[in-house]
């Protein structure tokens, strides 16, 4: 099943690297975006997309990073690696780094890619899905549609433009 923009996106509970959990709910906008360890795409955004995380903060935004890759094949991307990669650089980390184990959330998301980047408003529908912005390798783009998104949700409009295509490595999908 494919989630549509206005539809309500799913809920969920998943742990970060200390074991807290986190899900989307009570925010005026929650970024859901599907990343990793070793996906250069997910990489060249990382900063950008961290960047968002610091600069909504006070507008009450939450930026929640999804990993749902297959740890068996891709061990880069096993919740040691990412509690590793969180404690080697903790101020790349404003937002927790999620571990869905099971792909539960990345099937129910439909997510294709790392990144992948969905915008909930405050009602938790689905108001963008795509990617950070037009250019994994321009970091002078600063996720301009993911801000722009966030901008329109947090006024109460429509976003202007709700989604755009995922770029990135596929998901690790388990065998």
């Amino acid at each position: 099943m494919t989630l549509t923009i206005g539809s309500p996106a799913p809920g969920f509970s998943l742990p970060d690297t200390t074991g807290a959990r986190h899900g989307p709910a009570g925010a005026p906008a929650t970024v859901v975006v599907f990343t990793c360890n070793h996906c250069p795409y997910a990489l060249a955004w990382h900063e950008r997309i961290a960047d968002v995380a610091r600069d909504y903060a006070e507008q009450g935004v939450v930026v929640l990073a999804v990993n749902s890759n297959d740890a068996d094949r891709y061990p880069r991307d096993s919740y040691t690696a990412m509690q590793e990669r969180v404690a080697r650089e903790p101020d790349a980390w404003p937002m927790p780094y999620l571990h869905d184990a099971t792909q539960e959330v990345a099937r129910s998301y439909d997510a294709r890619t790392t990144p992948d980047v969905f915008v909930l408003d405050a009602a938790g529908a689905l108001a963008y899905r795509g990617a950070p912005d037009a250019d994994s390798d321009d970091p002078g783009l600063h996720a301009a549609w993911l801000r722009g998104a966030l901008d329109d949700v947090l006024a109460g409009r429509a976003v202007a433009t709700p989604q755009t295509e995922p770029v990135g490595c596929s998901i690790k999908w388990r065998a």
